[in-house]
Parts: C-alpha cells; sequence; structure tokens
C-alpha cells in the first residue's frame, strides 16, 4: 500500500426484524448479485451525513417497504469479502464494518416499490435461514440472526453521531 493511502472499510447497516410466532420468523431479502439470488438481511451502505441509526431505517424503507423502527443495537461486524476477477470484472478485496440492529416494522406501505435488484421480501424461521445458508450474501445474514436469537441486545445510544456528520461539505 503507498505511503499516501489509508485503508477504509465500507460501512454497511443492518436490520434485524423477527415476527414472533409461533413460528418465530426473521424478514430477509431475496437480491439479485453477481453471484446469483441471493438472501440478505435488509442492509445496505451508510450514505453521507447520516447516522447508522438513519441509515438503518432508510435502508430497510428501501428494501422491504416497510417503516423500521430500531430498538436495540444487535452487535458491530467487521467482515472482508474477497470475490475473484473474472472476465470483464476485476476482482474486489472489500472489508466491511456491519451495525446491525434489531427492530419492528410494520406493515408494507402503499406506493412503495422493492428497491432495484431486491426481488421479493420473505419470513423464515431460524431453522430455514440456517438451511439457507448457502444462498447467503455474507455469513453476516445467520452471524447477527444467531446473536440476536442469543439475546444480543445494547442500547441505541451506544453508537454516536457527532453533529459534524451533519455539516455541509467543504468544497475547495
Amino acid at each position: 500500500m503507498a505511503a499516501s493511502a489509508r485503508w477504509s472499510p465500507s460501512t454497511t447497516v443492518a436490520a434485524i426484524i423477527v415476527r414472533d410466532g409461533p413460528p418465530l420468523q426473521y424478514l430477509l431479502i431475496e437480491e439479485h448479485t453477481p453471484e446469483g439470488l441471493r438472501l440478505n438481511n435488509p442492509a445496505g451502505h451508510l450514505d453521507p451525513g447520516e447516522s447508522p441509526q438513519e441509515g438503518v431505517v432508510r435502508e430497510a424503507l428501501e428494501e422491504t417497504m416497510r417503516a423500521f423502527t430500531p430498538t436495540a443495537l444487535v452487535g458491530v461486524y467487521l467482515s472482508r469479502f474477497q470475490r475473484p476477477a473474472t472476465a470483464g470484472r476485476p476482482g474486489e478485496d472489500v472489508t466491511y464494518v456491519r451495525y446491525a440492529y434489531a427492530g419492528t416494522v410494520g406493515e408494507e406501505l402503499p406506493g412503495r416499490a422493492l428497491d432495484t435488484g431486491i426481488v421479493r421480501t420473505l419470513w423464515l424461521t431460524p431453522d430455514e435461514v440456517r438451511t439457507s445458508a448457502a444462498r447467503h450474501r455474507s455469513a453476516l445474514v445467520l452471524t447477527c440472526i444467531e446473536d440476536h436469537l442469543a439475546g444480543r441486545r445494547f442500547p441505541l445510544d451506544v453508537v454516536s453521531t457527532d453533529a459534524s456528520v451533519y455539516r455541509p461539505e467543504i468544497k475547495g
């Protein structure tokens, strides 16, 4: 790595949404990826000028058509994704920091559409999530759900966003 380059992990947020049963079920999305159709938690990249909590609310709405209300932080995860180069596509090596939030959703909102690339939403039991692991976008899908099932919950205020995040960008 060049002396002037700085390693910067990509920041993502994920919504861990459960529907009490019986049976207990988790809301996942099915999406198009370069590897084919994959299952994921409603998740995506943090946008400039938003906190992780604001980002997960936005991403969940875009990917499920449902308003998401975070209730707790499940965890913060560091993972690495490597995709080999193929004809016409360079390889990738990306490290992600994922903030996973537990929360609740309402019904689908009228007039909303799923984000580009999202095929559908589906409710799966923990066992269905486990048996579909080969179709997960990343290992974090199951890790976050297992942590939720284990009762991991942290107060929302454990993640704070400094006011400087909301300041307009300085153009030079």
